[in-house]
């Protein structure tokens, strides 16, 4: 009895030791960089009939600066952005009097101004219930087919473009012609992401959302 407890004791003190040499093994620099280079899409755009800036995610200044060099360098003749996102919270607060002290738009019609974009280039979208990548194509998607808009390029942030272009893409084939372009003056870093929290965040959150869209189309919730 005392053997096989000296035996088990040692086959866990084994596993134990290995398991920080596997999670090298595997997660060295090289497979950190490959998993974080993975999330981005750059692509080289062409004349268009928009440049769309997505809402959903963070970092969404760099976006505006991206849209507005695009639009300098007369690929596009117009600049889409959407937002006002409506919680019931937020609803039931504006049924009690709330007004904003502002329109939703004007602070991103504003920072366009300041690249050189004016306003009557402008096209805002009103997407309340877009909470996600997939509900922010569809309400933004159907106002450009209905704007006639049929060639776009989008940026968004470096993480959230492969997984973006996916949605767009599979959402408006032969509908939308899709460019993709990272926002170049966004923080994050593929090569290393792993060394600053935040940006460990958007990694993880990112292939988690990989996994719950993926998850949404086998099981049809």
């Amino acid at each position: 009895m005392i053997q096989r407890k000296s035996t088990s004791r040692r086959k866990l003190f084994v596993l134990g030791a290995l398991i920080p040499v596997l999670f090298l093994i595997f997660f060295t620099g090289p497979t950190l960089r490959k998993l974080g280079g993975l999330l981005v899409v750059d692509e080289t755009p062409s004349s268009s009939d928009a440049v769309v800036i997505l809402n959903t995610g963070l970092e969404f200044y760099p976006r505006l600066i991206e849209a507005s060099e695009i639009y300098r360098q007369g690929l596009v003749h117009k600049v889409v952005i959407n937002g006002n996102r409506k919680t019931d919270t937020l609803r039931e607060l504006e049924a009690n009097g709330f007004t904003r002290c502002c329109p939703w738009y004007a602070d991103a019609v504003r920072i366009l101004a300041m690249g050189g974009v004016p306003q009557k280039d402008i096209i805002w979208i009103s997407a309340e219930d877009a909470y996600d990548t997939v509900s922010e194509a569809q309400a933004v998607g159907r106002e450009l087919l209905r704007h006639q808009v049929a060639k776009i390029i989008i940026t968004t942030s470096k993480y959230h473009t492969r997984r973006a272009r996916f949605i767009w893409q599979n959402m408006y084939d032969n509908q939308l012609t899709v460019t993709m372009v990272s926002a170049k003056s966004d923080p994050y870093d593929p090569n290393n992401w792993w060394k600053d929290g935040r940006q460990v965040r958007w990694v993880l959150a990112e292939y988690g959302a990989w996994f719950y869209y993926w998850w949404k189309e086998i099981t049809g919730i």
